[in-house]
């Protein structure tokens, strides 16, 4: 949840709702948005 709120300015209230499937898709949307090609 940390992830989502620092890449995407979430609040935890933004997420009470979403169930961890959804927390687990939404996380993986932030670390390839934040991810670095390595060079």
């Amino acid at each position: 949840m940390a992830d989502l709120a620092v890449v995407f300015h979430w609040a935890p209230a933004h997420m009470d709702g979403l169930g961890l499937e959804e927390l687990m898709d939404w996380r993986e949307r932030a670390r390839v948005r934040v991810e670095t090609d390595g060079k």
